[in-house]
């Protein structure tokens, strides 16, 4: 396989140094080119045609989400966002970053190693992703009040998916039952998306914690260091989130959630496994469906890496796949009182 070309964008000349170098270090990566602001780097792209690109956002001359917003429609490439700890990262994913890392601290040996093994499991992955030139429109759904015997609808994410669980948010009406999610993401950035999409939908969405009650109208979002599971306390249903070592490489992971749910809801609930890297999520999707449970998939084409779908599609984990678009209208369809 020929090997990953990768442009970098960064202000300062010694982290598009670092940047460089731990990139060049991967026989897989190839680092063609680096720039120092949006407008040189239009040009690199011109001349390079990375497969590639990583992007600060704070830059002189033009920061990096406006660059983002003018550069996707023109020239749809996988962007990699590197930069300090910040809610404008979630603005870039929204303008069309395929993902993001935080910088290092470069006097730390264990945070340059950390961040070294991510940065290029990262450009790896982007590589690979698709890059939607328009913007999604999905119609919002509504529903009938009426006793549904669902008592949760649970979601899995990696890669892409902020965007897909913020347009399914959006479209769906909030008298469905109560919805947990996992979203493979950092801790920090986790509180910063529930409060957006808290902010941003008709749901009450928080980062979840132990003993939060799941409930209709209500929205729990993993902690982004700790496994989160669904556990049945006198008939109502709570969260549980803990520390562990990472299950399928991810600490949440969505394999942990759904086979919580396999084990504590079973046939009332509906798992959903969207976009992202990987196979996490397969196999707790899989055992959800063993127990009567209705199962989703989001399909190739509207994927931004179509792994984690694949992987429980190929297993037989999910009895319907449909594009972004159609998921909340195939959501609420599932929320009606099933005709025994």
């Amino acid at each position: 396989m020929k090997p990953v070309r990768v442009l970098i964008v960064d202000d300062s000349m010694l982290f598009r140094e670092v940047l460089s170098r731990i990139l060049s270090s991967d026989d897989g990566i190839e680092v063609v080119a680096t720039a120092s602001d949006p407008f040189d780097a239009r040009d690199k792209i011109l001349k390079y045609r990375p497969d590639v690109m990583t992007l600060d956002i704070e830059m002189p001359r033009m920061n990096g989400i406006e660059f983002l917003r003018r550069l996707i429609p023109q020239y749809p490439m996988p962007v990699i966002v590197v930069s300090t700890l910040s809610e404008a990262v979630l603005d870039a994913l929204q303008a069309g970053a395929v993902d993001f890392i935080t910088k290092p601290n470069i006097q730390s040996p264990s945070s340059v190693e950390s961040f070294m093994q991510e940065f290029t499991a990262k450009v790896k992955t982007a590589s690979l992703a698709k890059v939607k030139q328009s913007k999604l429109e999905i119609k919002k759904e509504t529903v009938p009040e009426s006793k549904s015997n669902l008592k949760l609808i649970a979601i899995g994410a990696s890669t892409g998916g902020t965007e897909a669980i913020f347009n399914i948010l959006k479209a769906l009406p909030t008298n469905l039952p109560g919805i947990v999610i996992v979203q493979h993401i950092p801790p920090v950035f986790s509180k910063m998306f529930a409060d957006r999409l808290n902010n941003s939908t008709a749901f009450s969405v928080s980062e979840a914690k132990t003993g939060d009650i799941i409930e209709r109208g209500k929205v729990l979002l993993a902690p982004g260091d700790k496994h989160m599971k669904v556990v049945k306390v006198g008939g109502i249903l709570r969260v549980e989130c803990f520390d562990g070592s990472t299950v399928n490489g991810h600490c949440p992971s969505v394999d942990v959630l759904f086979d919580s749910i396999s084990r504590e809801v079973g046939r009332e609930s509906v798992g959903v496994i969207l976009t992202g890297m990987g196979y996490d999520g397969a196999k707790g999707l899989l055992a959800m469906r063993k127990q009567g449970a209705q199962t989703i998939g989001q399909d190739e084409a509207s994927s931004v890496v179509y792994g984690m779908p694949k992987s429980a599609f190929n297993i037989g984990a999910v009895a319907r796949q449909a594009p972004l678009s159609k998921i909340p209208e195939l959501i609420c369809s599932l929320t009606r009182p099933t005709q025994e």
